[in-house]
């Protein structure tokens, strides 16, 4: 128990030297949000969001869960995203992954894990659609990070083929998607270059038709 009374004297003493800054941050913060990026990333507890990318509590929106898969019948996620582009209005949509990411190295290793198998296939799958070029890579360590860019990429595409993303297309609401990857060695997070923002960039295949516009 005094460890939870430490986190509590911690988060007074935070709350303090906030107030000390802004005396009226708690009171803006608690009449609205309004932030303008959504976050999607890993749950691992070495990626924290704000701090990463050094914005303020209300100033990013959050979803995490393990190794940042957004998956079309999650409904957790989906209303999340949902959420943060019809309410929010959020400009951006953030896919964060990172290096090292433990639920990556979990899809391939071979071994049960229990629940959580059903989840890691999503990247059991997409490592079996770039095998060829995931195994000529020699270095397991290079292959794993590899992956973990391939499956940011994967779920920056994920995003944008929802409904919601593309309905928002559709009104004219400005919303840009992009593929970031976080290194733990050294804190930076680095743009893979795969940002979205447009329906004209997706395959036909994955764009809304008149029929499924309210589905």
């Amino acid at each position: 128990m005094a460890k939870l009374y430490e986190l509590l004297a911690n988060n007074v003493a935070w709350a303090d030297r906030v107030k000390a800054d802004d005396p009226h941050f708690f009171e803006r913060l608690s009449k609205t949000q309004a932030p303008e990026y959504l976050w999607i990333g890993c749950a691992d507890s070495r990626v924290p969001a704000n701090e990463i990318i050094g914005l303020l509590p209300g100033e990013v929106f959050v979803h995490r869960n393990i190794a940042n898969l957004v998956v079309h019948t999650d409904f957790n996620c989906m209303s999340v995203l949902e959420y943060a582009v019809e309410v929010l209005k959020v400009k951006h949509v953030l896919v964060v992954g990172h290096y090292g990411c433990g639920g990556i190295r979990a899809a391939l290793d071979g071994t049960h894990h229990g629940l959580i198998d059903n989840w890691l296939y999503n990247i059991k799958n997409l490592y079996y659609r770039n095998k060829y070029r995931m195994d000529s890579i020699d270095s397991e360590d290079e292959r794993l990070n590899f992956l973990c860019e391939l499956n940011v990429m994967q779920q920056v595409k994920n995003v944008a083929h929802t409904h919601v993303v593309q309905r928002a297309w559709e009104r004219g609401q400005p919303l840009n998607i992009h593929g970031w990857i976080y290194s733990l060695r050294d804190g930076l997070a680095k743009d893979l270059g795969v940002s979205i923002q447009s329906p004209e960039e997706l395959a036909d295949e994955f764009r809304v038709v008149n029929g499924l516009k309210d589905g």
